[in-house]
C-alpha cells in the first residue's frame, strides 16, 4: 500500500459561456481527467476573474451553473477532486489583498495579458481588476498550497509571477507558501476553429460555425463539421502548414479516437474529405452526446448540482481558510477572539 500523498494541483476555468466547446474539452478537460487520478485536484470556476470585464448578473449566474455541471458531465469527479465556484470561498479576495500589497506596480504592469487586452479595450476603458488579475490568480494557487499548476504556455507568466510573490512572501514572513511549478500541458493538442483553421477554437471566433459546442444538438454539430473549411485539392495527407484546415479534421479525430494521425490519414487517403468528415461527425456526437445528455440532466435538478457544489465549497473552504490563518498570523493582524 503506498501511503505517499498525492502532489496537490490546482487549474480553473472562467463560466464566460453557457457551454464548453471541443477546445476547452480537449485542451483541458481530457488532461484534468488524467490529473484527477494522479494529483489531489482542485478545480474552480473563476468567476471573481469573470467581472473583470462587464458581465450580466443573471446570464453570469447560470454559466457559472451550466458550465460547472458539464465540468461533472465530462468527467471531473467530483468525490475524487475538489471542484468549486471560486466566489464560494471567501479566502481567494482576501489572499489576493494581502499580495497586493507586495506586488510592485512595474511588476503588474509587466504582465502581458494585461497588456495585449488592455490595448484592445483602451487602457481608460480596462478596469484596475484586469490589473490585478495575476494577483488574484497567484492567491487562487497559493490558497490550497499548489505543487502543479496545469497551464498552456500562454500562462508561464503568471505563474512565474506566483513563484516570485510566494518566494517574496515566505523570505519576509517565514516559510508559508509552497512555491509552485508551471505544469505545462505540452502534449495537448492544439483544436483550431473550423471556418479559421489558423486560429484557436473559441468563444470570440467570427463565425459561430467555426465552434463545436459541447451543448450543441447532434444535428447542429453534423452540419459544422461537413461545412468545416478544407482545401481544394482533395488529397487526405498531413500538412498543417499548407492544410490548416485538414490537419485540424485529422487532429480531432485521432485525438477523440485515441489514435494517432497518421493512422487517421491511412484509413481515409483515396476517400476524399466528404467521407472523413461524415466519420468525424459520428465521432464527435459518439463523444459529445453522453456530455450533453448528463448536462442537461444535472440542470434538470439544480438542488443537487448545488448540494453538490457546497460540499466541495466547504472542502475548498477548510484548506483555504487554514492558508489565510496562518498569513494573517505572520504580517500581524489582530485576529478576533473566538
Amino acid at each position: 500500500m503506498n501511503d505517499t500523498p498525492k502532489p496537490r494541483l490546482l487549474s480553473g476555468m472562467q463560466p464566460s459561456a453557457d457551454s464548453l466547446h471541443l477546445g476547452n474539452y480537449i485542451g483541458a478537460l481530457l488532461s484534468w481527467k488524467e490529473l484527477q487520478q494522479t494529483h489531489d485536484a482542485f478545480f474552480f470556476l473563476a468567476d471573481l476573474h469573470a467581472i473583470t470585464v462587464p458581465q450580466e448578473p443573471e446570464r453570469l449566474r447560470e454559466n457559472t451553473r451550466r458550465t460547472m455541471a458539464q465540468y461533472i458531465a465530462a468527467g471531473i469527479d467530483p468525490s475524487a477532486s475538489t471542484l468549486f465556484v471560486q466566489s464560494h470561498v471567501p479566502a481567494h479576495a482576501e489572499l489576493a489583498w494581502v499580495l497586493n500589497t507586495i506586488t510592485g506596480f512595474g511588476e503588474a504592469s509587466r504582465m502581458t495579458q494585461f497588456k495585449d487586452k488592455s490595448a484592445k479595450q483602451g487602457q481608460d476603458s480596462a478596469s484596475v481588476g484586469l490589473f490585478t488579475y495575476p494577483i488574484l490568480q497567484a492567491g487562487d494557487i497559493l490558497l490550497y498550497q499548489a505543487a502543479d499548476v496545469p497551464v498552456g504556455e500562454d500562462q508561464r507568466q503568471h505563474i512565474e509571477l506566483t513563484r516570485d510573490l510566494a518566494n517574496r512572501f515566505n523570505s519576509r514572513f517565514g516559510d508559508t507558501f509552497t512555491v509552485p511549478n508551471a505544469y505545462i500541458l505540452t502534449d495537448t493538442a492544439k483544436i483550431y476553429d473550423l471556418q479559421n483553421p489558423t486560429a484557436k477554437m473559441s468563444k470570440s471566433s467570427e463565425s459561430p460555425a467555426g465552434i463545436v459546442w459541447l451543448l450543441d444538438e447532434p444535428k447542429v454539430t453534423e452540419k459544422k463539421i461537413m461545412r468545416a473549411v478544407t482545401d481544394a485539392d482533395g488529397e487526405v495527407r498531413l500538412d498543417r502548414e499548407n492544410k490548416p484546415g485538414l490537419a485540424n479534421l485529422l487532429t480531432l479525430f485521432a485525438v477523440l479516437t485515441g489514435r494517432t494521425v497518421d493512422s487517421v490519414v491511412e484509413e481515409f487517403a483515396g476517400g476524399g474529405y466528404g467521407t472523413l468528415k461524415k466519420a468525424l461527425a459520428a465521432v464527435v456526437i459518439d463523444v459529445v452526446g453522453p456530455i450533453r445528455a448528463r448536462t442537461l440532466e444535472l440542470l434538470d435538478d439544480p438542488a443537487e448540482l448545488d448540494r453538490i457544489l457546497a460540499i466541495n465549497a466547504a472542502r475548498a473552504d477548510e484548506v483555504a481558510q487554514a492558508t489565510l490563518d496562518t498569513v494573517y498570523d505572520r504580517v500581524g493582524f489582530l485576529r478576533p477572539a473566538r
